[in-house]
């Protein structure tokens, strides 16, 4: 989800026309990294309570 998000942000920011777009890609872009973050901090917190193989 978070690489789909990623992507999209990308591309849209390369053929954006005005800086509304900008800015809607750039809260894209800042939303799937903070998703990733959360993402990879549930997965250590499984890891230490041995709930999720490594």
């Amino acid at each position: 989800m978070v690489k789909t998000m990623l992507e999209l942000a990308d591309e849209g920011d390369a053929v954006r026309e005005d800086v509304g777009c900008g800015i809607l890609y750039a809260v894209l872009r800042d939303s799937a990294y903070k998703i990733k973050k959360l993402a990879e901090a549930e997965r250590e917190a499984h890891n230490q309570k041995g709930w999720w193989g490594e």
